[in-house]
């Protein structure tokens, strides 16, 4: 008895190690949306979700003079209309007079996967909240930050979002706006 038990645990941790494995492989060729997938442009280094409503995150490195990474997050079956997501986002940016973001966002209609999409762009200062559903969780100011965020209505909604300072969104844009729009 003694000797199978070690037999079977290694089998059951060998097909554990397995199956992790080709999950891993699985998400980082690509993100799925609707049978459609996008791969994942080499430089996005991609984490492990820091909470249950993250379907994947990446993190996308600092250029000189920033003192943050960005980082892009991918949530999977939240609700809300896309206009009341694009407002939410909005509020957590506030303009260069401390005011709502207002004029300094951009909101288009674009197709992620063949699906219809709202693309928003903004950059101010960030209310960043570790636990933002969290009533009590203070919000930290971030100074000249940008968001990049896409609410797409496929067969789940799909919140897609880059956040991070300024200069380093500018610098992975172009690779995600391809991204998005390569899903094939």
């Amino acid at each position: 008895m003694i000797r199978i038990f070690p037999r079977a645990l290694a089998t059951m941790l060998a097909s554990a190690v397995f199956a992790f494995s080709v999950a891993a492989q699985e998400k980082s060729g690509g993100i799925t949306i609707d049978g459609k997938k996008s791969p994942i442009p080499a430089e996005w280094k991609e984490e492990a979700p820091t909470n249950r409503m993250r379907y994947a995150q990446f993190v996308l490195p600092k250029v000189a003079g920033d003192t943050r990474d960005a980082e892009i997050v991918i949530f999977k079956g939240l609700g809300g209309s896309a206009q009341a997501n694009i407002d939410r986002w909005k509020d957590q940016f506030k303009g260069p007079d401390g005011g709502k973001i207002g004029n300094n966002a951009k909101v288009t209609e674009i197709k992620v996967a063949g699906k219809p999409a709202l693309y928003l762009d903004m950059k101010g200062s960030y209310l960043f909240k570790s636990a933002p559903f969290d009533p009590n969780a203070k919000a930290e100011l971030l100074e000249n930050y940008r968001m990049l965020a896409t609410h797409v209505d496929a067969e789940s909604i799909y919140h897609i979002r880059l956040t991070g300072p300024d200069k380093t969104v500018q610098k992975y844009r172009e690779g995600f706006e391809k991204w998005l729009a390569n899903f094939k």
